[in-house]
């Protein structure tokens, strides 16, 4: 198990890089040339730009029980499509119970914003709630539950 975080626009890298190493868990950050990360506990990983390199990169990194943190729907439609756990900086958990409806309403708002005459639409205030626990709470689960679907494998 390892923690894969989609880190171009990632608030939270301190407080991740914290959780994990108290639990003892790798941590890679992958970003685009266009950001500039060093961390003193994870390995970072730095992608040419390009649309959705950091993406396909860190989804080709990715095996079932990792656990990606990433705000980018799409990137963790696909972490659950090889069976790893998804979440996103502000402690909201990506499942297949939800990910639908929210990539869904992306497309929605997209779409309004793309025929609407107000460019200042932002999109729906409700995908940012927080998930109970915020991230602290969420990461610690994960790794708990990553950590047992390992020992049973």
């Amino acid at each position: 198990m390892k923690i894969l975080v989609d880190a171009d626009s990632c608030p939270a890298v301190k407080q991740i890089e914290s959780i994990a190493r108290r639990q003892h868990v790798p941590v890679i950050l992958f970003c685009d040339t266009h950001h500039i990360l060093q961390s003193t506990y994870s390995e970072v990983k730095t992608i040419g730009a390009g649309a959705d390199a950091v993406d396909f990169a860190l989804v080709n990194l990715c095996n079932a029980g990792d656990i990606v943190i990433t705000q980018d729907y799409g990137l963790a439609a696909m972490a659950l499509g090889k069976q790893a756990y998804a979440m996103h900086s502000s402690g909201l958990q990506y499942t297949d119970g939800n990910i639908g409806r929210l990539l869904e309403e992306r497309h929605m708002v997209k779409e309004l914003r793309r025929t609407s005459r107000n460019s200042n639409l932002r999109g729906v205030k409700s995908l940012m709630r927080k998930d109970d626990g915020g991230l602290k709470g969420v990461l610690n689960k994960l790794i708990q539950e990553a950590s047992a679907r390992e020992r049973e494998s």
